[in-house]
């Protein structure tokens, strides 16, 4: 990461991101697999009353975006993108931060996640940040590429508990 003194601040997703953020998963996350990311999924899961999306913004524009599935002790990661303009500027680190801590107050205690197989450089950030990779999925993406899923897990307890 380069030092930055830009600040990247983190706001819930609204209707007029939609079309940014299911731009930004098929250019920048499924490249190559076809898109099904689109903008009426991406609105379904922004209003959907388990999942939080939000939107990095940093120097005035949309930088990245995240959307995190919440369960009663585990959330899922869906999408994570971050703007090539934006990446190894903190960008994807404050999201997966801002997330991760909704799921510790929602008294999640373990966060998986599916990274492509070919893209070392995320299967890396994410393992920074303390995600083991845990199994390999072939053809996890419409038969054509596989996935690692990975996991990171916050404690023994309910969040708050003793």
């Amino acid at each position: 990461m380069t030092p930055d003194s830009t600040t990247t601040s983190i706001r819930f997703a609204t209707r007029a991101d939609v079309l940014a953020m299911a731009e930004m998963s098929r250019d920048l996350i499924e490249h190559g697999l076809g898109w099904s990311w689109t903008r009426e999924r991406v609105l379904r899961s922004l209003r959907h009353p388990d999942t939080n999306a939000v939107v990095a913004v940093r120097e005035a524009e949309r930088a990245g975006f995240g959307i995190m599935k919440y369960g009663d002790d585990e959330a899922h990661l869906l999408l994570l993108a971050v703007r090539p303009g934006h990446a190894r500027h903190g960008v994807g680190r404050t999201l997966v931060d801002w997330l991760e801590a909704s799921a510790r107050v929602a008294g999640v205690v373990r966060v998986t996640l599916e990274a492509r197989f070919g893209n070392a450089a995320a299967r890396a950030f994410y393992a920074r940040l303390g995600y083991a990779q845990t199994q390999l999925l072939p053809g996890y993406y419409g038969g054509r590429e596989s996935s690692v899923r990975m996991v990171k897990e916050f404690g023994n307890g309910r969040a708050g508990a003793p």
